[in-house]
């Protein structure tokens, strides 16, 4: 019987017309609506060493916008939101880690699937970055790090990986756009040595890419940020803040989703902002007293400083950095007392007079105080809901 059935099903197979094979769609899809050359859906971008991109779609994370983007450093702080934002416009985004596993997992959710496409790769293995940037037109360098490690130094992480991916960019011939993210204050005579290699950075990739992007944001704040979180862990643990100086330094800290917007945006745009330096600060300029105000208004505890001269700041910070490749174990990582940062205190940094910015790439900065800044509701002793305002703060003595 089922020799007799195959038979039969060839048989009908042989004599259906090849126009009753023709499988027509339901809903026929229009190139004038979806081709590249739409205007609404027609790339923006500026070509250089590739075709022309294909886009295709809304423009949601199910679309196609034609930017494959490895992004160095996407599993970092800022990196989280610079990937959600490049699949939020239907990119495909490759992923380079070094560590475990899990450290990449968050990020294939920010995408469809197959959109964000984790490979594992070493930094100083030459073959290895080409492997992970063969398929790419676009690469972000996010990588930085503000504090040295027994196998990574300040000069290493900061400075020779961005050259080392500037050459091998250029070597490449199809990478579009390379946007190199530095530090807001970067200049050769920083006292501070993450300062002074980013300043070295940005020379070397601008020699190696004349038409590459550099961003130097200020401080950023943001869920998982740095700053104020390592403050309020600080004054939950032990009751205080220690205030660096004397808690005049003016800093210009933003948002981190506003850099993120502002890192996408240049990418979108038609080319103007190749071979630019943008600072990127945020609408307020604080001293660290008034940052450090702010974040105690919203854990809504009672502020208690103690100030700590530059020098005394200096000889808490300096026995890690004197035992850091002196001992057979690694050390902790530094908070409140890292003597680079502290260096970086010594002088003001906000954003320089004439300096392209926020406004030059179509992006309004928000305030940090409100929603950039509610995370810090999380250490409020008497659970989210404790207290509302300033004047609403409860004494510890008035708990029964």
């Amino acid at each position: 019987m089922q020799a007799i059935s195959r038979r039969l099903g060839h048989q009908s197979l042989k004599a259906s017309s090849p126009s009753t094979l023709s499988l027509k769609p339901i809903y026929p899809v229009s190139d004038h609506c979806y081709g590249a050359d739409h205007p609404r859906y027609g790339s923006s971008l500026a070509n250089k060493g590739v075709g022309h991109l294909i886009r295709k779609g809304t423009g949601g994370r199910s679309s196609v916008s034609g930017l494959v983007a490895t992004v160095f450093g996407a599993t970092g702080f800022l990196g989280r939101y610079v990937v959600q934002q490049l699949a939020k416009m239907g990119s495909q985004v490759l992923v380079p880690f070094r560590g475990s596993e899990d450290s990449q997992r968050h990020l294939k959710l920010m995408g469809d699937l197959g959109q964000i496409v984790p490979m594992k790769y070493n930094p100083r293995d030459e073959n290895s970055i080409k492997a992970v940037m063969a398929k790419a037109n676009v690469v972000l360098n996010l990588i930085g790090r503000e504090y040295e490690t027994r196998n990574f130094s300040f000069e290493e992480v900061n400075y020779s990986m961005a050259e080392q991916l500037a050459t091998i960019a250029k070597e490449h011939g199809g990478i579009m756009r390379f946007i190199q993210v530095s530090c807001l204050g970067a200049s050769p005579s920083s006292p501070s040595r993450l300062l002074k290699a980013k300043a070295a950075a940005e020379e070397a990739v601008l020699r190696e890419l004349p038409e590459a992007t550099i961003m130097r944001p200020a401080a950023m704040i943001g869920t998982e940020d740095r700053l104020l979180n390592q403050w309020a862990f600080f004054v939950k643990k032990y009751g205080f803040l220690p205030l660096i100086g004397d808690g005049s330094t003016k800093i210009q800290p933003v948002y981190v989703v506003d850099v993120a917007g502002a890192i996408v945006a240049a990418l979108k745009d038609d080319g103007t902002s190749m071979g630019k330096v943008y600072e990127l600060g945020g609408p307020e300029v604080f001293t660290t007293h008034e940052l450090a105000e702010l974040m105690y208004d919203m854990i809504r505890e009672w502020p208690h400083y103690v100030k700590v001269p530059f020098p005394l700041a200096k000889a808490l910070a300096m026995p890690r950095e004197i035992l850091l490749n002196k001992v057979p174990f690694p050390l902790p990582n530094p908070e409140i007392f890292n003597l680079d940062q502290i260096l970086a205190l010594t002088a003001d940094t906000v954003v320089s007079d004439n300096a392209l910015t926020f406004n030059d790439l179509g992006i309004v900065p928000r305030k940090l105080k409100g929603y950039p800044v509610e995370y810090l509701i999380q250490y409020r002793k008497g659970g989210p809901q404790f207290g509302s305002t300033v004047s609403e703060k409860v004494s510890p003595d008035a708990w029964p």
